[in-house]
């Protein structure tokens, strides 16, 4: 039995806690609240900027996870860098390996597939602060100053996900209709965060796995409305009505929300084909997704 620590008692963060603990792991979970209630798990409350006390709880870890997901995106810029330096500054110090929860923001838009190794190209502020953390965390790896693995993903869903697609579902489940940010239409890819978890759980104890980015395994793209109609199926509820939120509404809240300013500039990624390769996480980590069916079940429990 050896000891993680896991940042973040988000989604991802709960479901790393759980998968770990099914490996027989020791596990902590630490956030600012303290506020985790998951059996068998040691709880630490903890300031994540703060690198002293972070490296004082992961002594003796073999890994320490980032599954921390700052809500107020217009904040990213001034919240992220110092926890991402105080993970990392532990992971140097310790020796444990540092596994980064992470999205596809830092590629900005796309005309293909994203696949591991490609540019991340994006303008975007949020895209930007998460490309600069991975950059200087593999800047660590490179010269040998620590162990550094990210697993991207696309938007959650699953049990507990949270996601942009749960928060629809007990809308459509109610037969009202469902509205979505951008085109309905667009093949987009959905990740369970059970497969998050077990990606994030063997790549922290796999050394030939560190020092790049890997893919979440996800099943193949599908719309929104293919999404939401497949999950209410998935418990005999109707096809839902689905609509785009009208773009004078989208306006309105981004001029009255800094919050939904933010949520508007990723409008990109539902306006178009936003399509995750996760091919390698299969090929060479033998890791496929959760059944899709299973999937939609387990969003329409919540």
């Amino acid at each position: 039995m050896a000891r993680h620590v896991v940042f973040g008692a988000g989604p991802v963060g709960r479901q790393t806690a759980m998968e770990l603990l099914r490996r027989g792991e020791e596990v902590t979970v630490a956030s600012r609240s303290g506020q985790v209630n998951l059996e068998g798990v040691t709880v630490a409350t903890i300031d994540a900027a703060d690198a002293e006390a972070v490296t004082r709880l992961v002594e003796g870890s073999v890994a320490l996870y980032n599954a921390i997901n700052p809500a107020k995106y217009h904040r990213w810029p001034t919240d992220w860098p110092p926890m991402a330096a105080a993970l990392l500054t532990a992971a140097e110090r310790t020796g444990a390996t540092l596994v980064t929860a992470s999205n596809l923001y830092a590629y900005g838009p796309v005309s293909e597939p994203m696949r591991e190794g490609m540019p991340d190209a994006s303008t975007d502020t949020k895209g930007v602060v998460r490309a600069t953390m991975w950059a200087e965390a593999l800047a660590a790896h490179r010269a040998g100053r620590a162990h550094v693995v990210e697993v991207r993903s696309s938007d959650y869903v699953g049990a507990g996900a949270g996601g942009h697609i749960p928060r629809l579902v007990p809308a459509a489940l109610a037969g009202k209709t469902a509205r979505v940010l951008g085109s309905p239409d667009m093949p987009h890819t959905w990740t369970d965060v059970t497969d998050v978890a077990r990606v994030m759980a063997h790549v922290a104890v796999t050394p030939a796995t560190w020092g790049r980015v890997w893919h979440a395994p996800s099943n193949p793209a599908r719309t929104q409305r293919q999404a939401l109609t497949d999950i209410c199926a998935s418990v005999g509820r109707p096809a839902p009505k689905v609509a785009s939120i009208p773009g004078p509404l989208l306006s309105v809240l981004s001029a009255l929300s800094a919050t939904m300013r933010e949520v508007a500039a990723m409008r990109y990624q539902f306006d178009a084909p936003f399509v995750m390769d996760s091919s390698a996480a299969l090929n060479e980590l033998g890791l496929a997704p959760t059944a899709w069916d299973e999937v939609c079940r387990r969003t329409a429990a919540g």
